[in-house]
């Protein structure tokens, strides 16, 4: 299960989640470890914290970060995507995904590898993504694009490695 932040200006008008820019990224992370945009979307059910467009961002630069209260409002929804689909793997995408499940510490901290975690719809692996956008300057600070690295190097040993154990469907 991939869990994003929220739908972007283009996922509204086509219901496609991760279409726009941060999803050609995403798609370009994924085929570097063998897994071409249309087997991820075939092999990863994708939800998001948030399910309306917050809006642009005031600077002009990205989406607008959802609001407490808005991400609030919009949890029962995906307590109930997890509940029915019981992951075995979690790839939170972005700050405010990867805080709904790993909590707030720094995104350093929690890039550094797989975790387990207990949630409504069970227990879980995590391995967390940064934000793909082109607004997160994360990536491109010392020593991140080796955590990325990493990530993806974990996500390539899941997700190729035991497929019958990650991509089970619920049913």
């Amino acid at each position: 299960m991939l869990v994003g932040q929220a739908p972007g200006q283009v996922e509204t008008g086509g219901g496609k989640p991760f279409a726009g820019r941060a999803g050609r990224t995403l798609f370009r992370w994924f085929e570097r470890i063998g897994i071409d945009e249309e087997t991820a979307r075939d092999w990863l059910y994708i939800s998001a914290i948030t399910r309306c467009y917050p809006g642009p961002h005031p600077s002009g630069r990205g989406d607008r970060v959802p609001s407490p209260a808005e991400r609030a409002r919009c949890a029962d929804w995906l307590d109930a995507e997890l509940q029915l689909m019981r992951p075995a793997l979690i790839i939170p995408v972005g700050r405010l995904a990867i805080d709904r499940f790993l909590g707030a510490r720094p995104l350093v901290k929690k890039e550094s590898g797989a975790h387990r975690v207990t949630h409504v719809g069970g227990i879980s692996e995590v391995i967390p993504l940064p934000h793909p956008s082109g607004a997160s300057s994360w990536i491109h600070q010392p020593g991140n694009a080796a955590l990325l690295d990493r990530a993806l190097a974990l996500l390539r040993d899941r997700l190729c490695a035991e497929p019958t154990a990650v991509h089970r469907r619920a049913g």
